[in-house]
């Protein structure tokens, strides 16, 4: 996930996911113009290191493949922080879910964070990949390894050099 909090950190982080992982391209704070130009930055390199890219929210970009939480076409992914907001983006034909908090984020102070157990019951018997969010790392993603999760995403871990 991105947002404006990485600032430079963000081109390291890129360099840091493994092939075959994936961007979701956020910005959202940034003016439509800087945001498509940065977008096409950032695609360059995900197309390099062989990346999965997503944009986040309804303006289509040039070269996304999918789209997170919006409309589009291609890899459809949501968020979802209960079984009901799961179950909604499931019917809604979503490919992948973001399911968080899974723990503490500095993305949303404050908010309550799931834990393992209330996580594992929220993702029991999905039908569609879950990728874990919400003050995750790679120590954090193992823990969660056995509730079936497909992978992880975070922000902070990349720009802390904890992934």
């Amino acid at each position: 996930m991105t947002d404006e909090r990485m600032g430079d950190a963000l081109w390291d982080a890129l360099e840091h996911l493994p092939p075959g992982g994936g961007v979701v391209f956020r910005h959202y704070g940034l003016p439509p113009a800087e945001r498509r130009a940065l977008f096409a930055r950032v695609l360059k390199v995900a197309r390099r290191r062989r990346l999965v890219m997503i944009r986040a929210g309804n303006e289509p970009m040039r070269g996304e493949a999918g789209v997170h939480g919006g409309r589009g076409r291609g890899l459809r992914t949501a968020p979802a922080h209960d079984r009901r907001e799961a179950m909604a983006a499931i019917r809604a034909g979503a490919d992948a879910l973001f399911v968080s908090p899974a723990f503490p984020t500095r993305s949303h102070p404050g908010a309550t964070a799931l834990g393992r157990s209330r996580f594992g019951l929220l993702v029991r018997g999905l039908d569609v990949p879950v990728i874990a969010l919400g003050g995750m790392d790679a120590r954090r993603a193992r823990s969660l390894g056995r509730l079936g999760i497909h992978g992880w995403a975070a922000i902070d871990a990349w720009t802390k050099g904890k992934g």
